[in-house]
């Protein structure tokens, strides 16, 4: 096994360019071109690394996005900027009309949100921001501001979110998970009409190749399935959704986040009993629902679809192993049969079962994922599978935030010889992709756009680790 090497020369400087340029006064921006609002887990990633830079910054970058949040309790997943000018970003405040379609929801007045949300980590980024000045932190009140917030939010997913009855979050949109064009979703997402061409305009083609974005076919859908949930009043209480999908790196980062909260309570002499047993009775309907022991992963269960599909091996339907056909949710759903990297995320649980977590560490290290092997990095999908595409986004690409969750779990789950060389291959494909938005996993070329925020932050976050200095 490969071991730990020093970080790169040059990467915690250039990581430190990348945070302070893309630095609005009050949140960091993914992309100044590409992304030039506040989005929502980019935020907590970006405030886990910048953290090591100037902790009040870090805290400050998720009070801007705590602030945001609606009166039902969701943290919406862009915050928009009214500077920026509205054709730069596509679908933007005009299309969302969060401060009227969201009144109902309790959407602020004042300050103009997406609708819908993203994976919740954010008590994780709070912790570990605090962690890094705990003084600076009650100084501030950061924690004790902070934790009615997230509590109000890990609510919200609970009672609104638990849409198909087995005690897990549903997604009602692919941009929730955060892996936008993710092959998982092709089967959810054919049922979904796509909205006429002419009647958008996407902007990210102007700021990157269209081999390396989602279709115009998906992005139709996407556009769909936004502009119906609006219409809706952005309402969750009804499953009516063409789109709803239980997404096991969504439950996974829930549940660390859970744990976070915890101890969070604790910090504040709070009860911290309620987010232990929420995040034990969240680890069982995990296991319960999406593991699947024939994979050896988690997959994502479409609420209204799924079916059979390959199996490890080419074969046939995968069987469920406690009846006599494919498996099947109690609401008509099903298991969907692709090999996301969010089935492996789970592996960031704390109390994980030791044979799921060693099976995780298999398939990871596997043909399937080809982790200290065949790729440079986890590709955000199957090597093997029949949708994998090196440079299309979601659709195979490695992404820093997913390995920096993998690096973390790896640890977590007693694996640090696997973990030293996971981070080191991050630490160097940051600094020879210039700090790219995902790349080739393979090759670790670039793609996507470069200087990306959360690739910066999370490099320096794992070159504090190895002992560099920030």
């Amino acid at each position: 096994m490969t071991s730990a090497r020093p970080a790169p020369t040059g990467l915690t400087s250039g990581a430190r360019r990348v945070l302070q340029q893309n630095w609005t006064g009050s949140c960091t921006v993914p992309s100044p071109g590409l992304y030039p609002h506040q989005w929502s887990w980019d935020s907590a990633f970006i405030a886990i690394g910048s953290r090591h830079i100037s902790p009040r910054r870090a805290q400050r970058e998720l009070e801007t996005l705590l602030a945001a949040q609606w009166g039902d309790g969701r943290i919406p997943h862009i915050v928009f900027n009214p500077a920026v000018p509205p054709a730069a970003y596509f679908p933007g405040p005009d299309f969302w009309r969060s401060a009227t379609a969201g009144a109902v929801a309790g959407a602020p007045r004042h300050t103009e949100t997406s609708g819908i949300v993203q994976p919740p980590v954010h008590a994780l980024a709070c912790l570990l921001v605090h962690r890094a000045d705990p003084r600076s932190s009650a100084r501030h009140g950061f924690l004790a501001r902070a934790y009615p917030r997230l509590a109000a939010w890990h609510r919200y997913l609970g009672r609104a979110r638990d849409l198909g009855g087995g005690g897990l979050v549903s997604v009602v949109h692919p941009w929730e998970p955060g892996m936008d064009n993710s092959p998982c979703w092709d089967a959810p997402l054919a049922r979904v009409a796509p909205a006429p061409p002419g009647t958008f305009r996407r902007a990210d083609l102007d700021h990157g190749a269209a081999s390396d974005r989602p279709t115009d076919l998906d992005y139709g859908r996407y556009v769909r399935l936004a502009a119906d949930y609006r219409d809706g009043g952005y309402a969750d209480h009804t499953a009516g959704s063409a789109f709803l999908v239980e997404d096991p790196g969504v439950n996974a980062l829930l549940i660390a986040s859970e744990h976070a909260l915890a101890e969070i309570a604790a910090l504040l002499g709070a009860d911290a009993a309620p987010h232990r047993t929420r995040a034990a009775d969240l680890t069982a309907a995990l296991v319960d629902r999406l593991w699947d022991p024939a994979a050896g992963l988690f997959l994502c269960r479409d609420l209204h679809g799924g079916g059979p599909g390959r199996d490890l091996h080419g074969g046939g339907p995968v069987r469920d192993l406690h009846g006599g056909g494919p498996a099947r949710d109690l609401h008509g759903g099903g298991p969907v049969r692709e090999f996301g990297a969010a089935g492996l995320l789970p592996l960031l649980v704390p109390g994980l079962p030791g044979d799921i977590a060693a099976a995780l560490v298999r398939t990871a290290c596997g043909d399937h994922f080809g982790l200290g092997r065949t790729a440079r990095l986890v590709p955000s999908y199957d090597l093997l599978g029949p949708a994998f595409d090196p440079a299309r986004y979601w659709r195979g690409p490695a992404w820093f935030n997913v390995n920096w969750l993998l690096e973390r779990g790896l640890r977590l789950h007693g694996e640090p010889e696997r973990a030293d060389a996971l981070r080191t291959a991050v630490l160097e494909t940051a600094v020879t992709s210039g700090f790219a938005e995902y790349v080739d996993p393979y090759t670790g070329e670039a793609r996507g756009t470069r200087d990306f925020s959360w690739t910066a932050a999370l490099a320096l976050d794992l070159a504090v680790a190895a002992g560099q200095e920030p």
